[in-house]
């Protein structure tokens, strides 16, 4: 990444200090990216180096598993996002991928019970990158929010490895009712744009949800989900089964053909 930075640095001049001061200046990913989201996240009740601090402390303190989650983010935005031409481009721009690291450092914060922090960086990342996820999430490694705009990810969401969710997302609840209430998705899932997944509900791995769909039961695993209100492609007895884990495919129109006959 140092490396692509000094290549963009040589290439458009204006930009050598904003390179310098977001990675170039930087000993480790760690501490550029703690204050990469300081920046970002600061206003003028919460200075940068009051964030800036308390990014980089957790970030230390969790060590190789957390630093293996945040490059293996990277990896999955570079990999799957045709529109990412860089690990740097990633680093500095892409909200999705800030909001993620932003949510991991709350998580943390949550977990240890300093819950009015953790609650106050979930709502400085609402506001800024338009990303809600709740810090009682668990969020696995190699999850790319494509656009990330408008995802909201509820208390008790679990989310494995390798996940791609798409703009618009709603991983939430029925209602009013308390405890474990949320979707738990699986490793390897699609999720596409402008998806409810609602309740207690699990995503099978390498699962695969339409655009636009509503889910409110489960969905077992290869299998693709569409409509409103899901249904499954192949039909509930004997589903459509994926070869390939559609969240590395990103293939979003597979299903057309046997899920209807109408044609533009």
């Amino acid at each position: 990444m140092r490396e692509e930075a000094i290549l963009d640095a040589e290439q458009e001049p204006v930009l050598s200090c904003y390179y310098y001061t977001s990675i170039l200046s930087h000993k480790s990913l760690e501490s550029a990216l703690a204050n990469h989201l300081a920046v970002k996240l600061s206003n003028s009740s919460l200075p940068i180096g009051t964030l800036f601090d308390v990014f980089f402390a957790v970030l230390e303190e969790q060590g190789p598993d957390l630093g293996r989650a945040v490059r293996a983010d990277l990896r999955a935005v570079k990999e799957r996002d045709p529109a990412c031409i860089s690990y740097v481009h990633c680093f500095l721009g892409f909200k999705g991928f800030l909001a993620i690291q932003a949510h991991r450092v709350a998580h943390e914060l949550w977990r240890r019970q300093r819950k009015a922090l953790a609650l106050v960086i979930q709502n400085r990342v609402s506001e800024v990158f338009g990303v809600d996820i709740h810090p009682g999430a668990r969020v696995g490694s190699g999850v790319l929010l494509d656009h990330a705009t408008g995802v909201v990810i509820g208390e008790t969401v679990e989310v494995g490895d390798d996940v791609s969710i798409l703009h618009g997302v709603t991983l939430g609840g029925t209602g009013k009712a308390g405890g474990d209430r949320h979707p738990k998705i699986g490793d390897g899932v699609l999720i596409g744009a402008g998806t409810c997944v609602l309740g207690n509900v699990r995503v099978g791995a390498g699962a695969k949800i339409g655009a636009g769909s509503v889910v409110l039961k489960e969905v077992p695993a290869r299998t693709t989900a569409v409509g409103n209100p899901a249904r499954l492609i192949g039909g509930k007895e004997n589903p459509t089964k994926l070869d390939r884990m559609p969240s590395f495919t990103m293939d979003q129109t597979s299903h057309i053909a046997e899920w209807s006959d109408y044609v533009i």
